[in-house]
């Protein structure tokens, strides 16, 4: 029997968490695994973009660990018994290890800069912005319900990541870093 897509259980504005509970589709913890998946889906687009093959894989790991946060936010953390996969602080380190990398190789920040340059650049600033909206509904679900602190330690870190992405793909693709000075 094949897979349908459509359920028509949502067609009243509710849907189910993991464990079963409806909710309505407005409530925070929907719209929290929602920009989670919406933040996969820009990191998507930057793995299809021409770059480094290192870069795409890292990119690949990273929307693995998405969709294991979304499993998470899913759950009701009261009534789901399902088993799900979770986040180690290895994941976290993996992103410390590729920022401190990437420091590495890039001339010092004096000042911010302006997003964009390069398409590609430009993406990752999407996704960046993208990835504090999740990180910022991340904690606000947390003062409300159960939220694993790795989660929000990982999107923070997350965000970093794809700053100093979009700084490395700059210097990859030879485009213009603006830095932003300020009118006084």
């Amino acid at each position: 029997m094949a897979f349908k897509i459509y359920t028509k259980t949502g067609d009243k504005g509710q849907t189910s968490l993991i464990g079963g509970t409806r909710v309505p589709k407005h409530h925070i913890r929907i719209e929290t695994y929602g920009t989670v998946d919406e933040l996969n889906s820009h990191i998507g687009l930057i793995r299809d973009q021409h770059i480094d093959e290192h870069h795409k894989q890292i990119l690949i790991e990273i929307q693995d660990r998405l969709f294991t946060i979304g499993s998470s936010l899913a759950s009701d953390p009261e009534k789901s018994k399902m088993k799900i996969p979770d986040l180690k602080e290895e994941d976290i380190a993996l992103l410390e290890k590729e920022i401190d990398k990437m420091n590495e190789s890039l001339p010092e920040m004096r000042s911010f800069v302006l997003p964009g340059g390069h398409t590609t650049v430009s993406f990752c600033h999407i996704a960046r912005c993208v990835c504090r909206r999740a990180e910022r509904l991340t904690i606000h679900l947390s003062e409300h319900s159960f939220v694993s602190d790795l989660v929000v330690k990982y999107l923070n870190r997350l965000s970093d990541y794809l700053f100093m992405l979009s700084r490395q793909l700059t210097q990859d693709l030879q485009a213009l870093e603006i830095p932003w000075k300020p009118r006084m």
